[in-house]
């Protein structure tokens, strides 16, 4: 949902108000709607095999979340993620003519594998699974961006040209997606450090420890309210008065209120919170492009 719902809005709220009637691409709304296919299906592909590996880390974590083995066999669960990763791969192809897009064809085609060693292997890792994950989650904006028209960097010279300020977009949301998918992702490790330490993982809160991790947080959360309260000052001359209210409620002030629980979470209880919470900003930062629609 989160993933579709990005790249609706990057779709309608930036792209297409950036162009106007000038868009590149348009009359071609079936390849875009097959782009967001393929991203879910490979995203849901991407959750299936994990909830494989992970079954004896979620019998310990959250046991009474488990789906693998109870409502559906370990047989049938390799099959919907091969059966799911096949069709996003086949609508991506659909989605992007292989010989001009190839390398957004290759991308998704790496995701796919990505995920099944994130899986496997990569998740168990000092922090290597979570600057993966991070980095998927900013693609879903990214290939949305580099599947509108052979990108040339010689476009971003130009003053006030449609070309920069659909990157500057692109930049901006991509790194609130990483940012908030990498915060969320070290949170969800201390929440599932029992069932993770039990079963030999590396993460962050057992090879750091509980307080290192939380630093490592706090100084994310730090950086994104910081970079998020400048931009708001940047954008107030231009009257985006609601725009400014909206983040200040809905995006810094949870963050803020993040920060000062972080230290105090001591239980998973305390920390899957902080994660529903982070969650909720991720989906307020996403609306937030409805603002672009309204203003630019």
């Amino acid at each position: 949902m989160f993933i579709a719902l990005t790249q609706l809005l990057f779709e309608y709220c930036i792209f297409q108000k950036v162009y106007g009637d000038t868009c590149p691409g348009t009359g071609e709304h079936h390849q875009f709607i097959f782009l967001v296919i393929a991203s879910v299906l490979i995203a849901a592909a991407g959750y299936i095999i994990n909830d494989y590996f992970d079954l004896n880390i979620d019998q310990v974590n959250k046991p009474g979340k488990v789906v693998v083995s109870i409502l559906i066999s370990r047989r049938w669960v390799i099959f919907w993620h091969m059966f799911l990763s096949l069709l996003g791969l086949f609508f991506t192809v659909s989605a992007l003519p292989i010989a001009t897009y190839w390398h957004l064809v290759l991308a998704n085609l790496v995701s796919i594998i990505l995920l099944w060693f994130y899986s496997t292997n990569l998740k168990k890792q000092l922090l290597i699974g979570n600057v993966l994950i991070s980095l998927l989650t900013a693609w879903t904006i990214g290939i949305i961006f580099f599947s509108k028209y052979p990108f040339k960097i010689n476009d971003l010279m130009a003053v006030d040209h449609s070309e920069v300020r659909f990157f500057r977009y692109t930049v901006l949301y991509a790194s609130f997606a990483f940012v908030i998918s990498l915060i969320r992702e070290v949170i969800k490790d201390m929440e599932d450090m029992e069932g993770d330490r039990k079963y030999g993982c590396r993460t962050m809160p057992i090879v750091w420890g509980m307080n290192a991790s939380k630093v490592f947080v706090a100084v994310w959360i730090i950086v994104l309210v910081a970079t998020l309260t400048i931009l708001q000052f940047y954008v107030l001359p231009f009257g985006w008065w609601h725009s400014a209210l909206y983040c200040l409620l809905l995006i810094i002030a949870p963050l803020l209120w993040i920060l000062t629980k972080l230290f105090k979470a001591q239980s998973s209880e305390d920390f899957h919170r902080l994660s529903t919470v982070v969650k909720w900003v991720m989906l307020s930062g996403i609306v937030s492009m409805i603002f672009f629609r309204i203003y630019s």
